[in-house]
């Protein structure tokens, strides 16, 4: 795996910053399905992607559900953590199979309770967390199902390399908390005008500048939030990785109940 594909979180620490977390991380294959967190459970780890997606579900008493953020290589899954909680009100679910850096939560807890540039970091990115929970929400209530699969579409191609993805239209609807026909509905206009192809759970974007033209504003403000108060850095921690850095230890092998 190369060491360039690397997490923006980490790779925005210094290497002294990022010296004081790199002896505990650990690298570990997700599978789509695999139930990081349930609702009211401990928190255990913290999760760094890489080439995962991670999608956050709030679950309804009677088992419906919605999403409210997804995490990729942009951020980490555990951010519960640094706002004074151990246990977490959503489930956290592997939406996209591939590799995440683990860390023990007491560690990084730790390490977030020193107050310096690691708090600060992760502070940041807890407030673009909770922008897009918020837009989530404003989009949900007053836009589109079209409008709604465009911004859903869009998040998940900042967080892959390519522009396809395995997905069904019953999830897409579950995550949207919305009906399976108006995915349905949604999906074959932008496939008509030539936007997506869609085939037996295969969806494969074709024109994202279209897309950005027919998405709600919440994707650009959460986009903007972004880049204002995580923007990239030149200096890659990558760079600075022994060739022996990535340390396997294990799949995980939990699935969605």
């Amino acid at each position: 795996m190369s060491h360039t594909a690397l997490n923006h979180l980490l790779n925005s620490l210094s290497p002294k910053d990022f010296a004081l977390l790199e002896p505990h991380l650990e690298a570990v294959d997700l599978n789509p399905g695999a139930v990081l967190y349930e609702f009211g459970e401990q928190i255990r780890y913290a999760y760094f992607p890489i080439t995962s997606i991670i999608s956050l579900l709030y679950v309804l008493e009677d088992g419906a559900s919605a999403e409210t953020a997804v995490v990729g290589n942009e951020g980490v899954l555990g951010v519960t953590l640094f706002m004074g909680g151990t246990t977490t009100p959503t489930r956290a679910v592997v939406q996209g199979q591939g590799i995440a850096y683990r860390i023990r939560a007491d560690i990084l807890l730790e390490e977030f309770n020193k107050g310096e540039a690691i708090q600060n970091l992760l502070l940041r990115y807890t407030q673009v967390l909770i922008t897009q929970m918020n837009q989530t929400a404003v989009c949900n209530r007053h836009h589109s199902v079209e409008q709604q699969l465009c911004r859903w579409l869009l998040r998940r191609l900042d967080r892959v390399s390519g522009n396809s993805l395995n997905i069904t239209q019953e999830s897409i609807a579950n995550m949207l908390g919305v009906r399976r026909e108006g995915v349905t509905e949604a999906a074959g206009r932008l496939q008509r005008d030539g936007l997506i192809k869609y085939n037996r759970g295969h969806l494969e974007v074709l024109d994202r500048d279209s897309l950005e033209v027919r998405v709600c504003e919440c994707y650009e403000v959460v986009k903007a939030e972004f880049e204002r108060l995580l923007p990239d850095k030149e200096q890659q921690v990558s760079e600075k990785l022994p060739p022996d850095y990535f340390r396997k230890v294990g799949s995980e092998q939990l699935s969605m109940e």
